[in-house]
């Protein structure tokens, strides 16, 4: 993480902010984003976000979240320098509790019901069943770069995904199809005194919303379809459509979902270890993950 470059980034949002410093506490940082609460001088407190490509539009996901009704941290600045966007949030402050599985159901119920937003980015069924595909290119891409070597098995089990996927991406665009969030977590949905908010936008898309339900319980488990069906049936119990419950591509919809989930999560990570990530130190980390999610695709997507 560039400190100088958070600086800058908190510097240029104070001067739009109307206010002459900050002081800093630091909440959570990762490789390419960080959050911090900040205090200004007369007390008042905003979360200060910080992400580098490919999350530097998640102020215009949040605004827009904002106007079509969806809870989310209120933007109240952003700026972006060299690449990086830096926000002042709203402060939620402390959740008053950890969010559970009901509370991940009813937030995905208004999530999925808000109108379609054409300025996100579309997933149907042909860049759905394209996925494997785009993963071969980023192995072959890893591969000239000489990284990644023995990993026949990672290029097998994408090549007989790629084979079985027009018929498995079936019933992408069934309901519900529209708002998905991307990192739809418990961690994610802010739990507070004056109600709930979602958090963590940057990813935001139009496409399945059974991507966000599959994608509710993590990955560090072993997918749990059982799990995730009683939290399908409790999402309609909330309100949401019953589509979301029927047979897509020939699977039961909580097989489908984890499945395409986790397919969506490998083309993901090997284009972070190509494009985004790029560092060959990671690479060991990286292909242990893809492959612990290609064989749960082989399972679940019945392949």
């Amino acid at each position: 993480m560039n400190d100088n470059l958070t600086t800058d980034l908190l510097a240029n949002l104070c001067i739009v902010a109307n206010q002459t410093a900050a002081k800093r506490e630091e909440v959570r940082v990762w490789s390419m984003s960080g959050v911090e609460r900040v205090t200004f001088p007369d007390g008042c407190t905003r979360i200060f976000k910080y992400a580098k490509r490919p999350f530097d539009s998640e102020d215009q996901a949040l605004r827009l979240a904002g106007t079509l009704g969806i809870p989310a941290p209120k933007v109240y600045h952003s700026v972006r320098i060299e690449g990086w966007l830096g926000m002042l949030l709203e402060d939620l402050g402390t959740p008053v509790r950890e969010a559970d599985d009901l509370d991940g159901a009813a937030a995905a119920v208004v999530l999925h019901r808000t109108r379609t937003a054409s300025a996100l980015p579309v997933l149907h069924e042909e860049r759905l069943r394209a996925l494997p595909s785009r993963a071969l290119d980023h192995l072959d891409q890893l591969r000239k770069a000489d990284r990644w070597p023995d990993t026949g098995d990672i290029e097998q089990a994408l090549n007989q995904i790629a084979q079985a996927a027009d018929v498995r991406a079936q019933g992408t665009t069934l309901a519900p199809f529209g708002w998905v969030h991307s990192e739809f977590h418990p961690t994610s949905l802010h739990i507070g005194r004056c109600g709930w908010r979602l958090l963590d936008f940057a990813r935001a898309f139009t496409g399945p919303g059974l991507l966000d339900l599959a994608s509710w319980h993590g990955t560090l488990d072993d997918p749990d379809p059982v799990r995730l069906r009683v939290f399908l049936e409790s999402y309609v119990t909330e309100g949401g459509t019953p589509d979301v419950l029927a047979e897509r591509g020939g699977l039961p919809a909580e097989k489908w979902a984890l499945g395409w989930h986790r397919m969506w999560a490998v083309e993901w990570f090997m284009e972070q270890s190509i494009r985004w990530i790029n560092d060959p130190a990671t690479d060991p980390t990286y292909i242990k993950v893809v492959r612990r999610h290609l064989s749960d695709v082989l399972q679940l997507l019945e392949v």
